[in-house]
């Protein structure tokens, strides 16, 4: 893709960079016989259709046709130019990148540059100043009295912002920034009398870092009595809140290693826990779960805990992200945690193992939780109140597909408010029953309104397109099999990506290249060519292919391609007979035609 980067470090960070491990930082994936399966980043979905293959080392997604190899999935996904993806899987590998490559120009924009710059120059002076200088010592006595090591300081580069109205504006400005821009990113604030102040004063800092580890903003906590007591960076291009989760750069190895996440409401939170070693943990920014994060998260991972406190704004905050969550398709549980302590307290009181064993691996299942948290509706002083309780109770539990859970539940109604188990499963039994009923009529209703587009979903492709196909195939496997057609029928293919795609794979192979599907990719410029590509490559090919199987393919294509040139010629005659008024002749024709398009 650039004549300027040596091809042998291209061939290297590939060689470094499996597909499977790049995209398995984005996307949960699950091996299903040779290929790895996951939710599509590229579209929403609930049932995986997108594939990778470890031996191709290409990916392809059958819902939205995405497709490609290791480069071009971070170009994708993130944006990336080629030089990017190929300086990020460099230093992801830990591989010295050339000048070059490294020169290349990014694809921010220069006010997102300047802006990442300026909070890069302030991460390592705020993180200076708590660890080396006078006036930060207060901030690092700060962490060091809520327990936080300086090894973990290190880590998340935590820091501290002097009580100076023009610290930061000034050093900034010394380092080439305008003000103007500062202003735009929040670092510094415009009061209304004019004057420009730094925004954070007198607070620890806790560096914001997206999913790739830049730091996009800022999180100040007063060690003082300033308020507010949190104070977060303004949201922007780079920074928005409800699409970020704090530590997600660091915890999301983490994540898939144990296919879990356990979800916190506060930074030091995730300090804490992260230093106790249960590290497959993030927390929201100073905002209630959004729609986005949840499948963000489904993306990682099946199961997701919440760790919120046990106070009232805490369950009301577990019980609305529960439901984002469920509906996006994670399993959902509910840490224990004791009144009045959040998880940071816990750690400090009781320790990292404690934490572990008895609130995270001791979490309770949604149901439970639910059966708690329902309580609030109801006076269960109160018989009426009661009954409306088992009834909500009932309802909700006969939503549930286990019948094991069900049943488990349902015992505890039945022994808690002296409820027979009989009548319990009789009354579960009747909801469920309406609630097949109701699914069948919309089942119906849908299938009604949907059945020509999943009839043509159905539709077979013909016999000379799935030929067609079934060759280019073989031929990505095989550098001889693409020589031997090329010999034979060139580009003569009869379908038009086709035609393309063999020409590009022949111009491939006469490079000297090998069959190799993932580097071909890179060989192409169209971003359609490059998908179809990656479907084709995905296509199962068993063994060696016999040259009786090649000039049966070739005879199939051959044939449709004289048919396709007799039926032009026809045609032609017919325009001629309708020109000369003979009608007669025309009609003919046109029944010859009918007759070849039928015999295939």
């Amino acid at each position: 893709m650039s004549n300027r980067i040596p091809e042998e470090f291209i061939e290297e960070v590939r060689n470094t960079s499996d597909i499977v491990d790049v995209i398995g930082e984005y996307v949960q994936l699950k091996k299903q016989g040779k290929n790895y399966f996951g939710l599509c980043p590229f579209h929403g979905e609930k049932t995986p259709s997108f594939s990778v293959t470890q031996d191709k080392q290409i990916f392809h997604c059958f819902g939205c046709g995405q497709g490609g190899n290791v480069f071009t999935f971070l170009m994708e996904l993130e944006g990336f130019s080629f030089h990017e993806a190929l300086r990020h899987l460099a230093q992801r590998s830990g591989l010295t990148i050339p000048d070059n490559v490294s020169g290349q120009q990014a694809t921010y924009s220069q006010s997102d540059h300047d802006i990442l710059a300026a909070h890069e120059w302030l991460t390592k002076l705020y993180h200076h100043l708590l660890m080396y200088s006078k006036d930060g010592r207060e901030g690092f006595e700060y962490f060091k009295e809520r327990g936080i090591k300086e090894e973990t300081i290190d880590l998340f580069q935590l820091g501290y912002a002097p009580n100076m109205n023009e610290f930061t504006l000034e050093f900034l400005e010394k380092k080439g920034f305008h003000q103007q821009e500062l202003i735009k990113a929040g670092l510094i604030s415009r009061h209304e009398d004019g004057r420009v102040t730094d925004r954070f004063r007198g607070r620890v800092m806790i560096p914001i870092r997206n999913h790739l580890g830049k730091t996009i903003a800022f999180g100040g906590r007063a060690i003082g009595s300033q308020e507010p007591k949190y104070l977060n960076s303004p949201e922007s291009e780079l920074f928005q809140k409800g699409k970020m989760l704090f530590n997600f750069d660091l915890a999301k190895r983490d994540i898939r290693k144990h296919n879990q996440v356990v979800l916190f409401e506060g930074y030091m939170d995730v300090l804490s826990s992260y230093q106790a070693n249960v590290r497959n943990v993030l927390a929201t920014l100073g905002t209630s779960l959004t729609e986005h994060q949840a499948h963000l998260l489904k993306r990682y991972t099946d199961t997701v805990i919440l760790c919120y406190d046990r106070d009232l704004a805490g369950l009301e905050g577990t019980y609305k992200a529960a439901n984002l969550l469920r509906e996006a398709g994670c399993q959902v549980k509910v840490a224990k945690m004791p009144d009045h302590m959040d998880p940071d307290d816990y750690i400090r009181a009781y320790g990292g193992e404690a934490f572990k064993t008895h609130v995270v691996d001791a979490s309770e299942t949604f149901t439970q939780f639910y059966m708690q948290y329902a309580k609030k509706d109801y006076n269960l002083n109160i018989q009426g109140d009661r009954i409306q309780y088992i009834e909500h109770m009932v309802d909700h539990l006969s939503k549930i597909e286990s019948r094991v859970e069900r049943e488990y539940h349902l015992k505890e109604l039945s022994q808690n408010y002296h409820v027979s188990m009989d009548t319990l499963l009789e009354e579960i039994q009747v909801k469920r029953e309406q609630t097949r009923k109701h699914k069948d009529k919309r089942e119906k209703n849908r299938y009604t309104n949907r059945a020509a587009s999943i009839q043509k979903e159905k539709k077979l492709l013909p016999a000379f397109h799935n030929a067609e196909r079934h060759l280019i195939a073989h031929m990505l496997n095989d550098a001889s099999i693409a020589s031997k057609v090329q010999d034979e029928i060139g580009a003569a293919f009869n379908i038009d990506v086709h035609k393309v795609l063999v020409t590009h794979l022949y111009a491939y192979y006469e490079e000297g290249n090998p069959a190799d599907a993932g580097l071909f990719i890179e060989h192409i410029q169209d971003k359609d060519i490059r998908q179809y590509v990656a479907e084709i490559a995905m296509m199962p090919v068993f063994n060696q292919m016999s040259s009786k199987e090649i000039q049966d393919y070739i005879m199939t294509i051959r044939s449709k391609t004289y048919e396709f040139e007799e039926i032009a010629s026809l045609r032609q005659e017919q325009r001629i007979a309708e020109q000369q008024n003979d009608p007669v002749r025309a009609a003919q024709i046109a029944m010859q035609i009918i007759q070849l398009q039928k015999q295939h």
